[in-house]
């Protein structure tokens, strides 16, 4: 059960009204390597891992990507609010306008919606963390990019705090990781089959014979 509180996780208070911004940072909402996928894809693979420990890290890394995924939303309303029709016009930003007005819509910075086959959940621990790994990294690369397009300090700061916490959380499934080798059979990586593993590296396998 996941416990509300009614604040986000890092304070965004947005002065000045940037569309052109608003449009880049929308990324971190919906595309690929953003918020929203990163909350489904750690929540969807903790049924799968087989440790506690790595059930928690997915659980607690999942729910605050929830809460990041909210400060996104807020970054860009605050960003698109009150729009006149000529900063709509002058920011390209009346594409988007005309599909969804100034609502928060999942989507890349280039238009692209949502689409789940941006994230990956296989069901082998080793597999998705190494899938967790390698998301962290590429949302932080996405921040890093963000960053430079920004020159308001209202916005490079929550931006900051979080590529700050994708940072944080790399390391934590580095953790995980080696959690999960400790505790794996480091001869046999494919803990719900193992059967599969034996069969590969049977001397009298067909297969293998026939490779001989």
């Amino acid at each position: 059960m996941f416990v509300y509180e009614k604040k986000l996780e890092y304070p965004i208070n947005i002065k000045n009204t940037n569309p052109a911004l608003a449009k880049i940072i929308i990324s971190q909402y919906g595309g690929p390597d953003g918020e929203l996928g990163a909350s489904l894809r750690y929540l969807s693979q903790r049924y799968s891992m087989p440790y506690p420990e790595l059930k928690a890290i997915l659980t607690d890394i999942g729910t605050e990507e929830l809460n990041h995924l909210e400060m996104i939303g807020a970054i860009v309303y605050q960003l698109t609010k009150n729009l006149t029709m000529d900063e709509i016009k002058k920011a390209g930003f009346d594409a988007y306008f005309v599909d969804h007005t100034t609502g928060i819509y999942p989507s890349a910075a280039n238009g692209t919606p949502y689409n789940a086959f941006s994230m990956q959940v296989k069901g082998d621990t080793i597999t998705d963390l190494h899938e967790d790994l390698a998301a962290e990294q590429k949302a932080r690369t996405t921040y890093d990019n963000i960053l430079r397009f920004c020159d308001d300090p209202d916005v490079i700061d929550p931006i900051r705090f979080l590529r700050e916490r994708e940072v944080v959380h790399y390391q934590r499934f580095g953790e995980g990781l080696r959690i999960a080798t400790d505790k794996l059979d480091s001869k046999n990586f494919y803990a719900f089959n193992p059967s599969f593993d034996r069969k590969c590296n049977n001397p009298n396998n067909n297969n293998n014979q026939k490779r001989k």
